[in-house]
């Protein structure tokens, strides 16, 4: 398996210094991650990730 990128979201970083990490994958998939908790990793793709950010930013509102 080739190693990922991780890189530290834009939204991260808050008062209890918990991040979320980001890495794209060679076939274009997203993987996510929390930093309390590296080794379980979620995987989706970047449509579906947008749909969820537009989701919660409307919920937001």
């Amino acid at each position: 398996m080739q190693e990922l990128h991780w890189q530290k979201s834009s939204f991260s970083g808050g008062p209890q210094g918990a991040c979320l990490h980001v890495a794209i994958t060679p076939d274009g998939t997203l993987r996510l991650r929390e930093s309390d908790t590296p080794d379980t990793v979620l995987g989706t793709d970047p449509a579906a990730l947008d749909g969820l950010l537009h989701h919660v930013r409307v919920q937001e509102r």
